[in-house]
């Protein structure tokens, strides 16, 4: 690697990673000030707040790094535009295609570190920024995620569970019930006022149980206070929609999701929006990468402004269509893979486009 790729990789990583920790700051002293009445009128522990903000910042990186990314590049870009730098650069005998090379290289190191982060680290990220959300800052929020947890679900051929709401927390459920059928005949039926995981010994434990098992000429009924089994459902099962596609690593969502098209699951396009912004997410660096190299490489009047004026544009379009699309996938009956793919592939003959301007 040449002198000048490392220069430029080193400002491209760098501007990147600047901006980042200049914007994540501004938007947790912004959310502080908005939510800092309701964390003081319900007494909410310093602790519990650290770990809200630390689960914000990657939630709010995630949510953004795509403009963060694209504003970036056109900053440092343009000062070497301005400077002469690139003039310089390609009149010694360098293509522009020789010069893409150190912004390809960073959007590659970005575009890993994106993927990585949503497997391994969003997840568990989304789950703790929602569940602060609902349990603290949204008006009425714990009544409302109580309405949305119903679940109740066909989890084999003869097996049906229902439950009334979720802790994803405490990994326990309340209401629940199950029933186990043999052909059209109910088989027996499980009620329990909670049933909680315990992911150490692998198995359930049913509170304030009731057994019912039918038979031909009278049923028998076993009661109890308390009971440790095993069934065949997973807990993912037991999961309500609000929590379950953006708290799943990619295995698990995988898992899960093959699982909810054998069942015939009617709301798995919302599932396979999640999957997909997985893979669409990293491309988007590369893709918003060379339009921010194209578009700010040449010396403009009005200098740096105006590229960062029409750069914020662009990004902030991007970041509209990704989410308007998104939601339509999930709303509508557009298939989920060109919902989420459109804005890269949109946005991408764009990249071509200003590429082929910026060559000439």
């Amino acid at each position: 690697m040449k002198i000048i790729d490392k220069y430029i990789l080193k400002q491209y990583l760098k501007n990147f990673f600047v901006m980042l920790m200049m914007f994540i700051p501004i938007a947790i002293l912004i959310d502080v000030s908005e939510k800092i009445n309701r964390m003081i009128e319900y007494k909410i522990p310093f602790s519990v707040i650290a770990i809200y903000y630390c689960n914000f910042t990657v939630y709010f990186a995630n949510l953004l790094f795509p403009i963060f990314l694209f504003l970036s590049i056109i900053w440092f870009t343009s000062k070497l535009a301005n400077n002469t730098e690139i003039i310089a650069i390609l009149s010694s005998g360098i293509s522009f295609t020789r010069f893409m090379r150190p912004y390809l290289i960073g959007a590659t190191i970005v575009s890993i570190l994106a993927f990585l982060i949503g497997i391994f680290v969003l997840p568990k990220a989304s789950e703790g920024f929602n569940n602060f959300r609902y349990n603290y800052l949204t008006p009425g929020g714990l009544e409302k995620m109580r309405e949305n947890s119903d679940v109740f679900r066909q989890t084999s051929k003869d097996e049906y569970i229902y439950v009334g709401s979720f802790n994803q927390v405490s990994k326990m459920a309340f209401n629940f019930s199950m029933e186990k059928f043999d052909k059209d005949q109910l088989k027996y039926k499980i009620t329990a006022n909670r049933i909680k995981w315990n992911p150490l010994k692998k198995n359930y434990t049913l509170y304030d149980y009731t057994k019912r098992k039918v038979g031909k000429l009278s049923d028998e009924i076993e009661i109890g206070e308390k009971k440790d089994t095993v069934f065949s459902f997973d807990l993912e099962d037991l999961t309500p929609m609000v929590y379950v596609a953006e708290t799943l690593s990619i295995l698990e969502l995988n898992h899960f999701i093959d699982k909810e098209i054998k069942r015939g699951n009617s709301n798995i396009s919302i599932y396979l929006v999640v999957l997909y912004k997985k893979y669409s997410l990293p491309v988007s660096a590369f893709i918003l990468t060379i339009i921010a190299l194209a578009f700010s490489s040449m010396k403009r009047r009005g200098g740096m402004g105006i590229n960062l004026a029409i750069g914020i544009g662009i990004a902030f379009a991007f970041v509209f269509f990704d989410k308007i699309f998104g939601a339509l996938a999930e709303k509508s009956t557009i298939n989920p893979f060109i919902a989420v793919w459109f804005p890269n592939v949109l946005f991408g003959i764009l990249a071509i486009y200003l590429l082929r301007n910026a060559k000439r």
